[in-house]
């Protein structure tokens, strides 16, 4: 889908996270992740409340950490195998995405872990096409820690440059990012911790991304909602379907892209489930056909 066709919206969701819930309330994050039956509900709730919406989202991108265990822990695959019982009742005709997240290839990936990720979930970085607008998927654990597997660092930033050049040539109407850490949480040179990337990585990325024109960057990793903007770059935030670290409801975004912009709106899994998408958004969906 190269040409622009007119508005659409996708669901952007992320950090399912299946046993965080029990782990924190514990206070043993390490271990304590041998239950997740809460957040079945929510993730079940979640599908749910996708496959009503009228008209369906073009995708369902879920941003990282589909589930709490670390790679090699104990209760991972378990983790894994409920998350996906759930996702195969989402609408067939709504395509998923998924994002890799440190708890799905570890704070420190290896090449194992990474290929452990891509056989249960497909490829950690891709790009794809809907009506005109560019999407890429990065594994921003490689921005993070590649210093066990530093080749596929160098191999990443190598794809990325290809695929840039490529959208520069297509002239496509949009570039949206998604990855699991965010580049920043409210500030561009707000200091370094464990939930935004390290200050001159995210320099580089940030001017990247401006140079070549990226619209936005959706994100999750933070379990609370934030963002912010660097040049006319939007830094998009999301909170958790699954356990809450703030004041935030568990939920998804609803994205809509028109010719001009990307706007979005965070949705509590039940507004969304019992109303939809306002009349509002949904008007810049057909106001421009």
């Amino acid at each position: 889908e190269y040409q622009w066709k007119g508005p659409f919206y996708f669901i952007q969701g992320a950090d399912p996270q299946f046993g965080l819930m029990k782990a924190w309330t514990h206070g043993d994050t390490n271990n304590g992740d041998d239950e997740w039956g809460e957040e079945i509900k929510l993730a079940e709730q979640a599908v749910q409340a996708v496959n009503k919406l009228n008209p369906k989202p073009k995708f369902f991108v879920l941003c990282g950490d589909l589930v709490h265990g670390m790679p090699g822990t104990r209760w991972k695959k378990n983790q894994e195998q409920d998350l996906k019982d759930v996702l195969k009742n989402t609408d067939q005709d709504i395509p998923l995405v998924f994002v890799s997240g440190n708890h799905d290839i570890g704070n420190t990936p290896t090449r194992e872990t990474i290929d452990d990720y891509c056989k249960n979930w497909g490829d950690d970085y891709f790009s794809f096409w809907v009506g005109g607008v560019f999407f890429l998927v990065l594994n921003s654990q490689l921005y993070y820690d590649s210093s066990k597997c530093p080749e596929l660092r160098q191999a990443q930033d190598a794809w990325l440059d290809e695929q840039l050049a490529v959208a520069a040539n297509q002239k496509c109407q949009h570039i949206i990012v998604f990855q699991h850490i965010p580049l920043f949480l409210s500030k561009p040179d707000e200091d370094h911790d464990y939930f935004n990337l390290d200050k001159p990585v995210r320099q580089e990325i940030m001017e990247k991304f401006h140079k070549a024109g990226i619209r936005a960057v959706f994100s999750g990793h933070y379990h609370r909602n934030a963002g912010g903007s660097y040049k006319g770059l939007e830094m998009v935030v999301s909170s958790a379907i699954g356990c809450q670290l703030g004041q935030d409801t568990h939920g998804l975004r609803v994205v809509v892209v028109t010719e001009e912009k990307v706007v979005h709106r965070y949705y509590s899994l039940t507004d969304l489930g019992s109303h939809g998408i306002e009349k509002e958004l949904l008007d810049t969906l057909v106001k421009q056909k």
